[in-house]
C-alpha cells in the first residue's frame, strides 16, 4: 500500500540522519562551525527528540571555546598518546585468540568486503580505517538513505533487500561490539558531550537490531507484501 511504502520511506530517512548525526560525533572533533549548527533551534529540537541533554554550558559557552575543550577530550578518549579507547570493531571484539585483536587484521578485511559487496565504495578522501566506528555508521546511513529512495520509486523487492542487509551488518558487525565501545565511552568521558552520544548511539543500535529482525522476520512470512 502507498502509505505503507510512504512511512517506510520517512522512518528510514529519519533512521539515516541519525546514522549520519553519530558518525559525524565519533569521526573528528567538531568544528566551531558545526557546534553552532547544533545550538540552532532545529538541531536542538531533534538532540531532544534523541533524549540529548548536554546542558546549559553547551548553549552558553562560545562554540570556539567549546571547539577547543572538546579537541581536547575527542584526542584523549580516541587518539592518545596515553591510554585511550580504540574506536575501531577489530579492537573491540572479543576473540578467542587476542593476537586476532589487531588494527587491519582480519576483523577488518570483513569489514572491508562487506562494505564493497554491498556495492559502496569509499571516497578517494577517505584514509581511515573501514571498521573505525564512524566509517560503519557511515555505512548504514548510506543504506538507510538507499533504502528511502526505494521506497519511494517504489521498488519495494529492493528496499527489502537492503533492509536484509542492514540487519546482516548490524548483526555481523557492529552489534558485536558497538555496546562494548560505547560503555567505555560512557566511563571514561569528563563531560556529558561524549558520554550522552554513546548512550544514544548504545540504545539507537539496540533499537535498530530488534526493529530489523522483527521487519524482516515478518517479511520472510509475507507479511510484509504490500500492492
Amino acid at each position: 500500500m502507498a502509505n505503507a511504502r510512504k512511512d517506510m520511506a520517512e522512518t528510514a530517512s529519519s533512521r539515516s540522519h541519525v546514522y549520519g548525526l553519530l558518525a559525524a560525533i565519533f569521526r573528528a572533533e567538531p568544528s566551531a562551525a558545526f557546534l553552532a549548527q547544533m545550538k540552532s533551534s532545529e538541531f536542538s529540537n531533534v538532540l531532544k527528540s534523541l533524549d540529548i541533554s548536554l546542558g546549559d554550558d553547551f548553549q552558553d559557552t562560545p562554540c570556539d571555546q567549546l571547539a577547543e575543550g572538546l579537541a581536547v577530550e575527542f584526542t584523549r578518549l580516541f587518539i592518545g598518546p596515553g591510554p585511550h579507547i580504540s574506536p575501531h570493531e577489530s579492537m573491540n571484539i572479543e576473540f578467542e585468540n587476542p593476537m586476532e585483536a589487531t588494527l587491519w587484521g582480519p576483523q577488518t578485511v570483513k569489514v572491508k568486503k562487506f562494505i564493497e559487496a554491498a556495492g559502496l565504495e569509499y571516497g578517494d578522501s577517505f584514509d581511515g580505517m573501514p571498521d573505525h566506528v564512524s566509517a560503519e555508521l557511515e555505512f548504514m546511513q548510506r543504506l538507510a538513505t538507499k533504502e528511502a529512495e526505494a521506497w519511494e520509486e517504489p521498488n519495494e523487492e529492493f528496499a527489502t533487500n537492503i533492509l536484509k542487509i542492514e540487519e546482516r551488518f548490524l548483526d555481523e558487525h557492529l552489534s558485536r561490539w558497538i555496546s562494548r565501545f560505547c560503555d567505555k565511552v560512557i566511563a571514561t568521558s569528563e563531560g556529558p558531550f561524549y558520554r550522552e552520544f554513546a548512550e544514544v548511539t548504545k540504545g539507537f543500535l539496540e533499537y535498530e537490531g530488534e526493529s530489523l529482525q522483527a521487519f524482516n522476520a515478518s517479511a520472510g512470512n509475507g507479511k510484509g507484501d504490500s500492492g
